[in-house]
């Protein structure tokens, strides 16, 4: 008999649950929402919620928007977003995270606490996917003046006779995040200062160690995830590494039932834009062709 466990330590984040929270507050009033971009990296929840009246718009729609309700997103937006919507007399529903927009300040302390002179001195570095939302957000703290590094290769792109300042995307690897600290810290000139400030999340990286304890304890692991998650790519990483019969999915309908031939336990986990919903259908989608 074929055992399915769904991980208790996967699904939503809490960011991600305030911002979808909010977003079903808001529909139950009856009124038209709209959301900057994707409300979660997750193309099955999307479409749920724009079956109930979310319609997701981009930067180009926001800016022709005028005496509207728009929600923000838990990776949290650049100033630029907010001043378009002062501007056009939108209501800004805020769903950032607070994580998040803690990091947002101290990004925007950082930048504003240099005087003119040691400006053309100090690089303000971000960890992170180039183009992703929150780091878009973070980066426009810095009149883009940040630069954003996207692996440890990156790291030696730096001008390591200037400060460096560096920050991390909320929910990038740890263990990646310390060796480019470890890269810095030797080659950075005596005469130059380098800071850097842990910025990751402990909700996603407390999941690493967890999910690869999970992944060890099953023949065959189902990671349900968007593709477009960048937490999800790590975390799917991590559960290649301990167990090789592991399948990212988006949806049931990827499901090869071939994978399970000869296979006595299957665990189902995700990211942190993952459903718990979604989890079970693809938990009841292996039973239902099982059961034929």
């Amino acid at each position: 008999m074929l055992q399915i466990e769904i991980d208790n330590g996967s699904g939503f984040c809490f960011g991600v649950t305030t911002a979808i929270k909010k977003a079903e507050e808001e529909l139950a009033n009856g009124e038209t929402l709209y959301c900057l971009g994707d409300i979660v990296h997750n193309g099955m929840e999307v479409k749920r919620l724009h079956e109930h009246g979310l319609v997701t718009i981009d930067h180009d729609q926001l800016a022709e928007l005028h005496n509207v309700k728009v929600l923000l997103r838990a990776h949290g937006e650049p100033p630029k977003t907010y001043e378009i919507a002062k501007r056009n007399n939108i209501e800004i529903i805020d769903a950032t995270c607070p994580v998040v927009l803690q990091l947002q300040k101290r990004i925007k302390k950082q930048y504003e606490n240099h005087d003119v002179k040691s400006t053309d001195n100090r690089q303000i570095v971000i960890f992170g996917k180039n183009g992703h939302a929150e780091v878009l957000g973070l980066v426009g703290q810095t009149h883009s003046e940040a630069i954003v590094i996207e692996k440890f290769d990156d790291v030696k792109k730096l001008d390591f006779n200037r400060d460096i300042y560096l920050y991390s995307q909320t929910t990038k690897s740890l263990d990646e995040f310390h060796n480019i600290i470890q890269y810095i810290q030797t080659h950075i000139s005596k005469n130059s200062t380098f800071k850097s400030f842990d910025t990751i999340c402990r909700q996603v990286a407390n999941r690493m160690p967890n999910i690869a304890l999970f992944a060890g304890k099953h023949d065959v692991v189902l990671f349900v995830a968007g593709r477009k998650s960048s937490n999800g790519k790590v975390l799917f990483k991590e559960c290649q590494i301990v167990n090789g019969k592991s399948h990212q999915i988006e949806s049931p309908d990827e499901i090869d039932m071939a994978w399970f031939d000869g296979v006595s336990s299957v665990g189902i986990c995700g990211a942190t834009s993952t459903p718990k919903w979604l989890m079970e259908e693809c938990r009841d989608y292996i039973l239902r062709r099982r059961a034929k």
